[in-house]
């Protein structure tokens, strides 16, 4: 499904009266229709008592015309006007003045403890203060408002994205309404899937509103949701060779757990055979666990991570490899460090960086930006704000604006990771992955979807789509292993068992489609 900014749903909305003759109030019934259907499926509306809270432009129309709907079938409506309704232009004055022929009590909401009186006797409330355009902090009256939705207690629909979330960023502006339900129309936005805002949207559903498919279709549109492909069905006669070989250059003295995690995640996930490069003096500790995992004892430097005298070897083991994965674990020694960056250089396979992989190749990003063989990076926002020299608090005001600077910058693929992670590329396209819980933000969680990105590879998946459905699967694991044991506790390891059941689930062709907003 594809997600659009709020200029594109924008140009959208021209097209669709422009280009196919659909006029603005066809669209604006549509919004509103949808918008009651997802009410009346959630909570009935036969004898309810329902408050529309309408703000003064065309998300306020929407808001009418679900009141219009509701009375229709049978509830009752009351419409608390924040602001002017002289300013009311268009679809949205022309929907406002059915509700007063039909009867509907309209009024001007002067105080937030009009919203109280009011809410006191619904059953629902209708947040239709703003859209998506909001592009300053909320104040005043629509402030005071929005708090007292939010205090009232009552369920909340919120039309296209809940009032005070940025629609491009998912930043709340001051205040922001928190949604039961929000109905967002034409196609999801950034802000209704990022978070926090994505926190604050409840359920998500979607309506298309009539647009044809090659406008919410168009391949133009950058930005989508991760619906990985599955991977080819196993070769009832194949051997390991056939499932992909990944090297793994990880691990140093006081890290055990990232080289392992990482590379037993990649078997775990149907991968192959799997190698790790890691200090002859490590190797033992991880054997004892993983005895599934093709060691190669490296030579160590003083503080016993992987030394610069490996280059050569290194470059040989990787040449046998289908896929390198480099960084978990080695350290911040400054050889161990200078060695990855040669090796990132001079890698003509394939290649995932991560962990101390990525500190390091932020001394002299040349390496990965003048590399011919795909690359993907794994950062999470400590990591991206040094790979990129931009403070944290800079990223997290727009994500896909960092994230797609900095593909197109480092001509690498970028899993910018967190909730609802986001894979951005070289060519400006962003991914949004919906899958994982809070329970995931554990240590060595990222060192088990290096593996399993890596397996998705060595399973026959295009570069591309391996990392999406690496990402993915990663994130179902954890789902999985949250739905068993609770979010509180899970640990890498749970997540990396959790492996084969994603996998499995996926195979059987339904697991992405679970994680989708309903569209109605």
């Amino acid at each position: 499904m594809k997600v659009s900014t709020v200029a594109e749903m924008r140009a959208m909305d021209r097209q669709a009266q422009e280009r196919y003759g659909i006029p603005e109030t066809i669209l604006m019934e549509n919004a509103g229709s949808a918008s009651f259907e997802a009410m009346r499926r959630a909570y009935g509306v036969r004898g309810k008592n329902v408050l529309v809270v309408a703000g003064p432009g065309n998300n306020g129309g929407d808001g009418f015309v679900v009141a219009r709907r509701v009375v229709s079938a049978g509830g009752e409506a009351r419409v608390l006007v924040v602001g002017d309704p002289q300013r009311y232009q268009g679809s949205a004055k022309l929907n406002l003045d059915i509700l007063r022929k039909t009867g509907v009590a309209v009024s001007v909401c002067g105080s937030a403890a009009t919203v109280l009186e009011e809410a006191g006797a619904c059953g629902v409330i209708v947040d239709a203060l703003f859209g998506t355009g909001l592009a300053r902090p909320v104040e005043g009256l629509h402030r005071e408002v929005i708090d007292a939705v939010n205090e009232c207690g009552k369920p909340v629909v919120s039309l296209d994205i809940p009032s005070g979330i940025n629609g491009d960023t998912g930043q709340v502006m001051g205040r922001a309404v928190r949604a039961s339900i929000t109905v967002t129309f034409g196609l999801p936005k950034p802000g209704n899937l990022l978070m926090p805002g994505a926190a604050w949207c409840g359920r998500l559903v979607v309506s298309h509103i009539s647009f044809p498919p090659e406008l919410y279709d168009d391949p133009r549109i950058p930005i989508s949701i991760n619906e990985p492909l599955l991977p080819p069905v196993r070769d009832p006669d194949g051997h390991k060779g056939d499932f992909g070989e990944a090297l793994f250059i990880a691990g140093a003295k006081g890290y055990y757990g990232a080289p392992c995690f990482a590379a037993l995640s990649f078997m775990k996930a149907g991968g192959g055979y799997a190698r790790l490069a890691a200090p002859s003096s490590v190797i033992p500790f991880i054997a004892t666990v993983s005895p599934e995992i093709v060691f190669h004892p490296m030579a160590e430097t003083d503080s016993s991570s992987i030394s610069a005298r490996n280059k050569t070897r290194l470059l040989e083991l990787a040449e046998r490899a289908d896929f390198v994965v480099m960084g978990p674990g080695v350290s911040l020694d400054e050889e161990t460090a200078s060695l990855v960056r040669e090796l990132a250089g001079r890698m003509r396979k394939p290649l995932l960086i991560d962990g101390d992989g990525i500190t390091a190749v932020c001394g002299d990003t040349s390496c990965i930006s003048g590399r011919t063989s795909p690359t993907v990076i794994t950062p999470h926002l400590g990591e991206m704000s040094r790979l990129t020299g931009k403070p944290v608090e800079q990223i997290e005001r727009d994500r896909i604006a960092a994230l797609r600077e900095a593909a197109g910058s480092l001509k690498a693929t970028i899993v910018l990771k967190g909730a609802h992670s986001l894979i951005g590329h070289p060519d400006g396209r962003v991914v949004v992955n919906l899958s994982g819980n809070p329970g995931m933000a554990t240590a060595g969680s990222g060192d088990v979807l290096t593996g399993t990105i890596a397996a998705m590879f060595g399973l026959g998946l295009l570069f591309d789509d391996a990392v999406h459905a690496g990402v993915f699967l990663h994130g179902a694991a954890g789902d999985l292993a949250a739905s068993s044991k609770g979010q509180d506790g899970i640990t890498a390891r749970d997540i990396m068992e959790a492996l084969p059941e994603a996998v499995r689930l996926h195979r059987g062709g339904d697991l992405a489609s679970r994680y989708l907003p309903e569209v109605i």
